[in-house]
């Protein structure tokens, strides 16, 4: 089998066998296949696309490059969430604690943030002394002591994702439907969850930017996830400016753990925490209906249950559990600058993208790999999208590195204005799967 005959099929929009994608999965990943070969098809493939049956075989492909963990040693159905990612999106904090005081063990894995987007596995490195790189031993420890486990994935599941997508990131060939689905999905049946709830996030600020892309999406990955025997829902969720009011990875860890408290109630955040978190609890058995499954997400957040989740979580893999409760044991940041609006109007738009990249450049994101991020800035964002505001009024809380140089006017252009109140739209926009 030559990987010059897999190049040529498909940029003449051929498919591929199972056979062939094996072939190119286990050479790329072991090194046998040059790189500028796998460039070459990724390239092909983003633009003749795959069918249903390819994608398959590729998740399949790339799931089995590595290991499948073994949760079986944990009783009850295991169920993970994942999320297509965004500016300010800090769910996993809030709902992981959530589902597992109401019972329902949840083992996830997550990635660190590169570029404007921040990774759930920075946020929680935030805390001192956490650790975010568990063993297989560990993680299943967590999981079956406080039926929370959050880690960064281990170099053993899905290598052959790392190596693909390291590949896509520098040939431009991420914007693949069928890339995509493979990359998440490997990932997620490797890690040994028996059900997954998805967040795909659509708008301006999210990576499918129309309702259609991403209702394509939702539906690559729930189909491949039903073709593998796992229990899989979609919810299709608006993504067009920050989630929350915290961009940064300390900020959010406060902000999750204020919501935990019964803060932000009304929020798109924690509304958005609290629906996928009563999902979660109905695939996992806790709960036969979403009023059941909801009035139980809100018992665990009145008794404190789920704060002493998240807090037993911390304790046992090594972090300080007493900085939940005393933010200043937190990273902090240099300075504080304010940023004050220089007009009298409606917000109409916050642009998302612009802030998280603004957020980077002050240090709490990587523009590389390799960078080290500084986990005590980032902004707080003062104003919400339809909001009345007052010349003078404060918009953003800039969180710097000392020294830094701080330019109001561009935190101001990420704001669109108007002079009468926007319509609103509502978060939840489509669920898809079972």
């Amino acid at each position: 089998m030559r990987m010059y005959d897999l190049i040529y099929t498909k940029k003449l929009g051929g498919a591929l066998s199972q056979e062939q994608i094996a072939f190119w999965v286990k050479g790329a990943a072991d090194g046998s296949i040059a790189d500028e070969q796998s460039a070459s098809l990724l390239m092909a493939i983003c633009w003749r696309g795959m069918t249903t049956e390819e994608t398959l075989a590729l998740t399949l492909a790339m799931r089995d490059s590595g290991i499948r963990m073994d949760l079986s040693a944990v009783p009850g159905i295991k169920v993970d969430k994942h999320s297509t990612g965004g500016v300010g999106d800090k769910t996993t904090l809030i709902l992981g604690p959530i589902v597992a005081a109401c019972g329902v063990p949840c083992p996830m894995f997550s990635g660190r943030g590169l570029g404007h987007t921040g990774g759930t596995i920075d946020k929680f490195a935030a805390i001192p002394g956490l650790k975010v790189e568990l063993t297989d031993a560990e993680f299943i420890r967590s999981l079956r002591e406080t039926r929370f486990a959050n880690s960064a994935p281990t170099g053993d599941i899905a290598p052959a994702d790392k190596k693909l997508y390291a590949l896509r990131d520098v040939t431009a060939t991420v914007e693949s439907i069928p890339l995509i689905t493979a990359s998440i999905m490997s990932k997620k049946l490797a890690g040994g969850a028996d059900a997954l709830v998805l967040d795909v996030k659509c708008g301006a600020t999210a990576f499918m930017k129309t309702l259609d892309d991403a209702r394509t999406l939702a539906q690559s990955m729930v189909d491949v996830g039903t073709a593998h025997g796992m229990q899989i829902r979609a919810l299709i969720t608006r993504m067009d400016a920050p989630l929350g009011w915290a961009i940064g990875n300390a900020l959010e860890v406060m902000e999750s753990v204020e919501i935990l408290r019964g803060g932000h109630a009304e929020s798109e955040l924690a509304q958005m925490s609290f629906r996928l978190a009563a999902e979660m609890l109905i695939m996992g058995g806790a709960a036969r209906t979403l009023p059941e499954a909801q009035a139980k997400v809100q018992a665990s957040l009145q008794d404190g249950s789920a704060l002493e989740t998240l807090r037993r979580f911390v304790a046992l893999n090594g972090g300080d559990a007493t900085a939940l409760d005393d933010f200043s044991r937190l990273p902090q940041p240099g300075q504080t600058v304010e940023v004050r609006a220089d007009r009298d109007g409606y917000i109409s738009a916050i642009d998302g993208r612009a802030l998280g990249l603004l957020a980077m450049d002050l240090g709490a994101g990587r523009k590389d790999r390799h960078d080290v991020l500084d986990l005590g800035v980032g902004i707080r964002v003062q104003v919400a999208v339809g909001q009345k505001v007052a010349k003078g009024d404060p918009l953003f809380q800039v969180l710097a590195k000392a020294n830094q140089s701080i330019k109001p006017e561009l935190y101001l252009s990420t704001l669109v204005w108007a002079q009468d109140a926007p319509a609103s739209s509502p978060w939840l926009l489509d669920t898809i799967g079972c």
